[in-house]
């Protein structure tokens, strides 16, 4: 006989459940119909990210300049002070020995006086105290403790002098660690947007950055202004590493960074001017008109200063730009900061 029992109804928490995930789904479904398709970044993206890349890793690079100048400053201070310390040591080695020569003698003698005995004794340091008012002291015998007191303190100073800079120097050396991979990991993320480029759009920028380099070399090239004296020299010698690679942490010969290649140019000339871009500008008498400047005066932008090249004339600069570039002419009006002041040393 058929059942007319009547079908079991889905519980009220099931249908829920059931009616929740249905809702997500077609949410879901419609999220994907509407969202748009992700779109490969075109090359003028690329080239600006690339181009804010390289300029944080410029900005890195003066910073591990500086560093690693401290670092090589301390390490020639070191090597002095214990060169110092060990001359030092040999000349208080040599005033107790005169003095042992003396009781030696003495000895053999059997007239050991008290003042020696004193020196002998366990603590030199008190000796002068006591020995002030014996009237067996020789003034030669005090003048001689004198000095190997002095002698003692003076290389206690020293020692306790290159203790504090070995700390500096350890601390130096982290830091220019630091700087180092900060530098290295901005042009790593570079190089990964660079090669997102097509051979076609890569040829593209090349061929952009070659028309603007040849506009400022014309726009050079057209400039009454002469250059002089030691700026000219500095000047005359930039333009002979014209086409040599930005690299960073480089003084030359054969690659620059930005302050590199300007120390290297001055020095060139005769003229020993800072390292980094940010000494170089505490130097010589700021220029702050741009109409005001001559060839070869140095020129800074960004607010930190962390970039400088040497002015060429008629608002172009010779300068090394940044990584994938060489040292070239560049108009300062797309260096990609503000112009700040120009130096003349």
């Amino acid at each position: 006989m058929a059942s007319h029992r009547r079908p079991k109804q889905p519980s009220r928490a099931r249908v829920t459940v059931l009616t929740t995930a249905a809702a997500a789904a077609v949410a879901l479904s419609s999220q994907a119909a509407n969202a748009a398709p992700s779109e490969k970044p075109s090359k003028d993206e690329v080239k600006a990210k690339v181009d804010k890349l390289y300029e944080d890793a410029e900005q890195a690079t003066e910073k591990y300049n500086g560093a690693k100048e401290k670092q090589e400053k301390l390490q020639k201070e070191i090597s002095t002070i214990q060169d110092n310390v060990a001359r030092g040591q040999d000349e208080l080695n040599a005033m107790r020995d005169s003095i042992g020569l003396a009781a030696a003698a003495q000895y053999r003698t059997g007239t050991i006086d008290s003042s020696v005995q004193l020196f002998l004794s366990s603590n030199p340091d008190d000796y002068l105290d006591k020995a002030s008012t014996m009237d067996q002291l020789s003034a030669q015998q005090v003048e001689a403790l004198k000095k190997i007191q002095e002698k003692q303190r003076e290389l206690a100073q020293e020692r306790s002098e290159a203790s504090a800079k070995l700390k500096d120097l350890a601390s130096t050396r982290t830091e220019l660690g630091k700087k180092k991979k900060e530098v290295q990991g901005k042009l790593a993320e570079a190089q990964k947007l660079l090669n997102t480029l097509t051979a076609k759009e890569k040829a593209a920028l090349a061929a952009e950055q070659e028309r603007s380099s040849r506009a400022s070399e014309r726009d050079v090239l057209g400039s009454s202004t002469a250059a002089s004296g030691r700026a000219g020299a500095a000047y005359a010698w930039a333009q002979s590493q014209l086409g040599k690679p930005y690299v960073y942490g480089a003084t030359g010969l054969s690659s620059y960074d930005c302050s590199g290649l300007t120390s290297r140019a001055y020095a060139a000339a005769g003229v020993q001017i800072p390292r980094t871009s940010e000494a170089q500008a505490q130097i010589g008498t700021r220029i702050y008109s741009e109409s005001q400047l001559q060839v070869g005066d140095l020129v800074f932008f960004f607010n930190d200063l962390h970039h400088v090249g040497l002015y060429a004339g008629n608002g172009q600069i010779i300068h090394a730009p940044r990584t994938g570039t060489v040292v070239r002419y560049e108009s300062m009006s797309t260096i990609g900061g503000p112009f700040m002041f120009g130096v003349r040393v």
